[in-house]
Protein backbone atom coordinates (compact mmCIF):
# COMPACT_ATOMS: atom_id res chain seq x y z
CA UNK A 1 0.00 0.00 0.00
CA UNK A 2 1.10 3.55 -0.67
CA UNK A 3 2.73 5.27 2.31
CA UNK A 4 1.35 8.77 2.87
CA UNK A 5 4.74 10.02 4.03
CA UNK A 6 6.19 8.94 0.70
CA UNK A 7 3.40 10.83 -1.07
CA UNK A 8 4.10 13.95 0.98
CA UNK A 9 7.84 13.87 0.28
CA UNK A 10 7.34 13.12 -3.43
CA UNK A 11 5.12 16.16 -3.91
CA UNK A 12 7.35 18.35 -1.76
CA UNK A 13 10.11 17.58 -4.27
CA UNK A 14 7.81 18.27 -7.24
CA UNK A 15 6.35 21.51 -5.92
CA UNK A 16 8.97 24.00 -7.18
CA UNK A 17 8.51 22.83 -10.78
CA UNK A 18 4.80 22.02 -10.73
CA UNK A 19 3.33 25.15 -12.26
CA UNK A 20 6.01 25.43 -14.95
CA UNK A 21 5.28 21.86 -16.06
CA UNK A 22 1.49 22.22 -15.92
CA UNK A 23 -0.53 21.73 -19.09
CA UNK A 24 -4.13 22.98 -18.92
CA UNK A 25 -6.83 21.66 -21.23
CA UNK A 26 -9.36 24.45 -20.82
CA UNK A 27 -12.27 22.66 -22.49
CA UNK A 28 -11.81 19.59 -20.29
CA UNK A 29 -11.53 21.67 -17.13
CA UNK A 30 -14.69 23.56 -18.10
CA UNK A 31 -16.58 20.28 -18.52
CA UNK A 32 -15.26 18.92 -15.22
CA UNK A 33 -16.26 22.06 -13.31
CA UNK A 34 -19.69 22.14 -14.97
CA UNK A 35 -20.28 18.50 -14.00
CA UNK A 36 -19.04 19.24 -10.47
CA UNK A 37 -21.64 21.96 -9.96
CA UNK A 38 -19.16 24.81 -9.50
CA UNK A 39 -21.35 27.90 -9.82
CA UNK A 40 -21.96 31.21 -8.03
CA UNK A 41 -22.56 30.93 -4.30
CA UNK A 42 -21.19 27.44 -3.60
CA UNK A 43 -18.77 26.52 -0.82
CA UNK A 44 -15.91 24.53 -2.37
CA UNK A 45 -13.47 22.07 -0.80
CA UNK A 46 -10.51 21.38 -3.11
CA UNK A 47 -8.93 18.10 -1.93
CA UNK A 48 -5.23 17.56 -2.70
CA UNK A 49 -5.22 21.02 -4.25
CA UNK A 50 -1.53 20.98 -5.18
CA UNK A 51 -0.36 24.45 -6.10
CA UNK A 52 -3.93 25.66 -6.54
CA UNK A 53 -4.35 25.14 -10.27
CA UNK A 54 -8.16 25.39 -10.03
CA UNK A 55 -8.31 28.39 -7.69
CA UNK A 56 -8.75 30.95 -10.51
CA UNK A 57 -11.54 28.81 -11.98
CA UNK A 58 -13.46 28.72 -8.69
CA UNK A 59 -13.04 32.47 -8.32
CA UNK A 60 -14.13 33.13 -11.89
CA UNK A 61 -17.25 31.08 -11.23
CA UNK A 62 -17.95 33.19 -8.11
CA UNK A 63 -17.77 30.47 -5.48
CA UNK A 64 -18.86 31.86 -2.12
CA UNK A 65 -15.90 30.28 -0.34
CA UNK A 66 -12.89 28.18 -1.30
CA UNK A 67 -11.18 25.88 1.17
CA UNK A 68 -8.24 23.82 -0.06
CA UNK A 69 -6.16 21.11 1.56
CA UNK A 70 -2.97 19.31 0.58
CA UNK A 71 -0.74 16.82 2.36
CA UNK A 72 2.45 18.37 1.00
CA UNK A 73 3.74 21.41 2.93
CA UNK A 74 5.56 22.72 -0.14
CA UNK A 75 2.50 22.39 -2.39
CA UNK A 76 0.30 24.04 0.25
CA UNK A 77 2.80 26.88 0.71
CA UNK A 78 2.77 27.70 -3.01
CA UNK A 79 -1.03 27.42 -3.14
CA UNK A 80 -1.43 29.75 -0.15
CA UNK A 81 0.85 32.35 -1.73
CA UNK A 82 -1.43 32.88 -4.75
CA UNK A 83 -4.48 34.51 -3.13
CA UNK A 84 -5.17 36.21 0.20
CA UNK A 85 -6.80 33.98 2.85
CA UNK A 86 -10.10 35.83 2.61
CA UNK A 87 -10.33 34.52 -0.97
CA UNK A 88 -8.86 31.04 -0.51
CA UNK A 89 -8.20 29.21 2.77
CA UNK A 90 -5.36 26.69 2.35
CA UNK A 91 -4.79 23.94 4.92
CA UNK A 92 -1.74 21.69 5.01
CA UNK A 93 -2.97 18.34 6.27
CA UNK A 94 -4.50 14.94 5.65
CA UNK A 95 -8.12 15.34 4.52
CA UNK A 96 -9.02 11.98 6.07
CA UNK A 97 -7.89 13.19 9.50
CA UNK A 98 -8.83 16.89 9.42
CA UNK A 99 -11.86 18.12 11.34
CA UNK A 100 -13.60 20.78 9.26
CA UNK A 101 -15.95 23.30 10.84
CA UNK A 102 -18.46 23.04 8.00
CA UNK A 103 -19.73 20.92 5.15
CA UNK A 104 -19.36 21.89 1.50
CA UNK A 105 -21.57 22.15 -1.58
CA UNK A 106 -18.75 21.03 -3.88
CA UNK A 107 -15.96 18.63 -2.96
CA UNK A 108 -13.40 18.23 -5.75
CA UNK A 109 -10.55 15.73 -6.10
CA UNK A 110 -8.82 16.85 -9.30
CA UNK A 111 -5.79 15.07 -10.75
CA UNK A 112 -5.01 13.47 -7.38
CA UNK A 113 -7.15 10.40 -6.68
CA UNK A 114 -4.55 7.66 -7.43
CA UNK A 115 -2.24 9.03 -4.72
CA UNK A 116 -4.64 8.13 -1.88
CA UNK A 117 -3.82 4.70 -0.40
CA UNK A 118 -7.39 3.62 0.45
CA UNK A 119 -10.07 4.79 -2.00
CA UNK A 120 -12.99 3.54 0.09
CA UNK A 121 -11.74 5.33 3.21
CA UNK A 122 -11.28 8.54 1.24
CA UNK A 123 -14.80 8.48 -0.23
CA UNK A 124 -16.33 7.84 3.20
CA UNK A 125 -14.35 10.73 4.69
CA UNK A 126 -15.38 13.08 1.88
CA UNK A 127 -19.01 12.04 2.19
CA UNK A 128 -18.93 13.30 5.78
CA UNK A 129 -17.93 16.80 4.66
CA UNK A 130 -20.33 17.04 1.71
CA UNK A 131 -23.64 18.76 2.41
CA UNK A 132 -26.79 16.71 1.71
CA UNK A 133 -27.60 17.73 -1.86
CA UNK A 134 -23.98 18.75 -2.41
CA UNK A 135 -21.68 17.05 -4.86
CA UNK A 136 -18.43 15.08 -4.80
CA UNK A 137 -16.34 14.80 -7.98
CA UNK A 138 -13.24 12.75 -8.72
CA UNK A 139 -11.79 13.93 -12.02
CA UNK A 140 -8.76 13.87 -14.30
CA UNK A 141 -8.23 15.87 -17.47
CA UNK A 142 -6.73 12.86 -19.24
CA UNK A 143 -7.79 9.29 -19.92
CA UNK A 144 -7.25 6.36 -17.56
CA UNK A 145 -4.65 4.89 -19.92
CA UNK A 146 -2.80 8.20 -20.25
CA UNK A 147 -2.81 8.71 -16.50
CA UNK A 148 -1.57 5.22 -15.71
CA UNK A 149 1.22 5.68 -18.26
CA UNK A 150 2.03 9.09 -16.75
CA UNK A 151 2.34 7.49 -13.31
CA UNK A 152 4.45 4.57 -14.50
CA UNK A 153 7.68 6.53 -14.07
CA UNK A 154 8.93 8.30 -10.95
CA UNK A 155 5.41 8.56 -9.49
CA UNK A 156 4.86 4.79 -9.61
CA UNK A 157 5.66 4.17 -5.89
CA UNK A 158 3.13 6.83 -4.81
CA UNK A 159 0.31 5.97 -7.25
CA UNK A 160 -2.37 3.33 -7.58
CA UNK A 161 -3.80 2.54 -10.99
CA UNK A 162 -6.88 4.67 -11.68
CA UNK A 163 -9.82 2.39 -10.95
CA UNK A 164 -12.55 1.70 -13.48
CA UNK A 165 -15.30 4.30 -13.31
CA UNK A 166 -17.87 1.60 -12.45
CA UNK A 167 -15.80 0.51 -9.45
CA UNK A 168 -15.46 4.08 -8.23
CA UNK A 169 -19.19 4.66 -8.71
CA UNK A 170 -19.78 1.60 -6.51
CA UNK A 171 -17.71 3.21 -3.73
CA UNK A 172 -19.80 6.39 -4.10
CA UNK A 173 -23.11 4.51 -4.02
CA UNK A 174 -23.71 4.23 -0.23
CA UNK A 175 -23.40 8.00 0.12
CA UNK A 176 -24.09 9.58 -3.29
CA UNK A 177 -26.48 9.30 -6.20
CA UNK A 178 -24.01 9.02 -9.07
CA UNK A 179 -25.17 10.87 -12.18
CA UNK A 180 -21.84 11.57 -13.92
CA UNK A 181 -19.63 8.70 -15.05
CA UNK A 182 -17.20 9.58 -17.85
CA UNK A 183 -14.12 7.74 -19.03
CA UNK A 184 -12.97 8.54 -22.55
CA UNK A 185 -9.79 9.46 -24.40
CA UNK A 186 -9.81 12.99 -22.95
CA UNK A 187 -11.04 12.85 -19.37
CA UNK A 188 -12.26 10.82 -16.43
CA UNK A 189 -14.91 11.90 -13.95
CA UNK A 190 -17.22 10.29 -11.44
CA UNK A 191 -19.59 12.63 -9.62
CA UNK A 192 -22.64 12.27 -7.45
CA UNK A 193 -25.09 14.12 -5.24
CA UNK A 194 -24.91 13.52 -1.49
CA UNK A 195 -27.85 11.55 -0.14
CA UNK A 196 -29.70 12.57 2.99
CA UNK A 197 -31.04 10.15 5.57
CA UNK A 198 -30.10 6.49 5.68
CA UNK A 199 -26.49 5.77 4.77
CA UNK A 200 -25.60 9.36 5.53
CA UNK A 201 -23.31 10.60 8.30
CA UNK A 202 -24.52 14.16 7.88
Amino acid sequence: MIDKNDVKHFFDRCAPFWDADMVRHEDRITAILDNAGVRPGVDVLDVACGTGVLFPDYLARQAASITAIDLSPEMAKIAASKYPPEQVTVICGDVEETQFDRQFDVVMVYNAFPHFPDAAKLIEALAAVTKPGGRLSVAHSMSRAQLDHHHSGSAHPVSNGLMHEDDLAALFAPFFDVDVKISNDQMYQVSGVRKAGEGSHA
